[in-house]
This record gives C-alpha cells, structure tokens and sequence, in this order.
C-alpha cells in the first residue's frame, strides 16, 4: 500500500467549541490541496462553509495525494489513519476559556463523569457559595496562589450553571448566550466610554450613573428591587442602608425597635451609608477576635493550664494585651 509523505497529507482540527475557526497555519495546506474533505465528526456548517466533501473511508483518504482533512480530533477513524501514516497536523490555537468551556461540556456528555452528570443548578449551590468565601478569604489574606486556584473555582461554578441551563428543555442558555449579556450590560452602563456619553470624572458619579441605567433598564418599580435577600443579614442591611440612602430615605424611619435585630440593622445600614462595609468590617473584628482566642489558650498551654478550665479570670489573665 502506498504511504505519502508527511507533506503530502494534512489533517487539521478545529476546536469543538469553535468549530468555524480554521487555523492561519491551515491555509497554505488548502489552498496546495488537491482535495479537501470533512471528517465524520464534522458540524454540517464547518462542511458546508469550506465546500468539502465527506470524507471516503480511511483506506482510499489516504491514497490521495495532497489531501487536506478537517475534523474535531484525531479520533476520527480517517483523521487517525492520515496521522499513523506521517500526516501532518494543523491545530487551532484554543484560548484556556474556550478549552475549560470545552472541559465542561466533555464532563457533562454521555461518557463523561457521572457525578458531573447529575448535578443541577439547585445541588451545586452549595459549592457556589462555599467557592466564594474561600477567594474572599484568599483575597483578605493577600494570598496570590490561593486566588489564582479560588477565581479558578468560582469560575468552575459559572461554567457548571451555564452547562447545566444549555440542558433545559424549556429555556436553554449557554455560557454564550451569558458573555453576550455581560458585554451588552457593560456598554450600555458605560456610555461615557462606549458611545460617546455624558463624562464621568469620579467613581462616585459613575456609580450613580450605574444604578440609574439599571433602574432605566430593568424597570424597577421599587429602589430595593433587585436586591439579593438571601444575601448575609449583616450585607443585606448594609445593601438596604446604602441604596435607600440614595434617595435620601432619612435615619428616623429605620427600624426603631428595642430588640436586637433593629438594633444590628441600624448599625449595619448607618454604615454602609457612611461607606463602610458592615460585612466586611465585622467579619474583620470577627477573624481578630478568633486569633485572640487562640492566643489566649496557646499562652494558657504553655504555663501548664488546660484551655478547656480556664475561667473568667483565667480569660483575662491569658487574654493578648493591645
């Protein structure tokens, strides 16, 4: 049986997830081609775009001089049988977006991982929220590695709700269609930049603007639509003081009870108002007190006491001064 040369034989592969983008490297092969043809694993579109037959089987493919093939993978039988015989192969360069949006997709397939598989948006909540207090808690500590794997983790989750709501029978999205809405919010909340808009000077005056093409946007009928109540209670007052505060809602109408909800939610809507994050600022005196507590019980330990029998004064005694 003959066997052409390296250069004699081209097989070239395009992303599944863009499976219309050939590589720049591909063209010298098809325009030198004497046939082009489309592996089995091919999208019709791709097919059709480039006017390639389907391929013949992997046998007669491969006695064709200056054959050009174009499939997804080297699994296809004709693509491997070019490639066993010295072909040369063409990839197109792969962003790690569209390679991990890919990964995704090759988990959720039939074939793939079963417990992937049987996720829903409702069982992986609890990973989306556990995902981002660990980068919050990278990002407090200034721990570069650890946000590199956490922003990697959140993005996990992103990727895991949009494979899932490309699944659904009535309403299905993809990770697409959810870029294409971001980009559009982003231009239309920038106007100043985007299309030549009113300037903004200050991030305080983009801020309002934001919330004034949101409110336009969404036709809101209320300053506290949209807001997220199933947010932390201590952000969720904090959100509440903040965006009532833009319009002046006064002090005297927050909730004046005497018991200790009204009282916390007064503390934590005065001060976001005052631009303090009261999530953040009590999540702050939270982590210090923690370390004094283990403070305290290390020193405990190390003049012979047991932790664990320390009482008020012993607390006090133990207790790091400053």
């Amino acid at each position: 049986m003959t066997s052409y040369p390296t250069a004699a034989a081209t097989v070239v592969l395009v992303s599944p997830a863009m499976p219309e983008v050939l590589p720049a490297a591909a063209w010298p092969a098809l325009r030198a081609a004497e046939a082009v043809y489309a592996a089995a694993d091919l999208p019709e579109a791709t097919r059709s775009a480039l006017d390639a037959k389907a391929a013949p089987h992997p046998e007669v493919l491969a006695r064709i001089p200056r054959v050009v093939l174009v499939a997804l993978s080297t699994d296809d039988a004709g693509a491997a049988e070019l490639v066993r015989r010295g072909a040369a192969v063409v990839e197109t360069p792969v962003p790690s977006l569209v390679r991990a949006v890919e990964v995704m997709d090759r988990l959720r397939s039939p074939g793939g991982c079963p417990w992937d598989a049987a996720q829903t948006h409702e069982s992986l909540l609890q990973y989306l929220v556990e995902e981002t207090y660990e980068l919050l808690d990278a990002i407090e500590q200034g721990d570069r590695s650890a946000m590199r794997e956490e922003l990697g983790d959140v993005l996990l989750q992103v990727l895991f709700h949009a494979r899932v709501a490309a699944e659904h029978g009535a309403d299905p999205f993809d990770i697409d269609v959810v870029a294409d809405e971001l980009v559009g919010k982003l231009v239309n909340r920038h106007p100043h930049i985007f299309t030549g808009g009113e300037t903004v000077h200050t991030p305080e005056h983009q801020q309002q603007r934001w919330e004034q093409l949101k409110q336009a946007e969404k036709q809101r009928d209320s300053i506290v639509d949209g807001i997220a109540l199933g947010q932390p209670a201590t952000a969720l007052a904090g959100k509440l003081g903040q965006r009532t505060g833009r319009r002046e809602l006064p002090f005297d109408l927050f909730p004046a009870g005497g018991d200790e909800g009204s009282k916390l939610f007064r503390i934590a809507a005065a001060a976001r108002r005052a631009g303090v994050d009261p999530e953040g600022a009590l999540r702050t005196a939270a982590k210090d007190f923690a370390e004094k507590v283990r403070a305290a019980e290390l020193a405990a330990r190390r003049h012979g006491v047991d932790p664990t029998r320390l009482d008020a004064d012993g607390w006090r005694r133990f207790w790091p001064r400053g």
